[in-house]
């Protein structure tokens, strides 16, 4: 069971890993996978783009059903 604050409404892709103990690279593949959560751009100073997946309360509900913590 996973316990988050009612007020938050998104999570970064590293809250997410931390919370369930699914390692960034399988969370990334299972939300291609199952199109789970949403990609948002920002731009940095330097002009570059930087891009971080973002979940919902219900994608991080569903994260957990779906996929075991890594063991790696």
């Amino acid at each position: 069971m996973i316990t988050v604050k009612a007020s938050q409404k998104l999570f970064t892709h590293v809250e997410v890993a931390d919370l369930t103990g699914i390692c960034i690279e399988h969370l990334r593949s299972a939300a291609k996978r199952f199109r789970l959560g949403f990609i948002a751009q920002s731009f940095e100073k330097a002009g570059t783009q930087a891009e971080q997946w973002l979940f919902t309360p219900w994608d991080l509900n569903v994260l957990v059903i779906m996929l075991p913590r890594c063991n790696h």
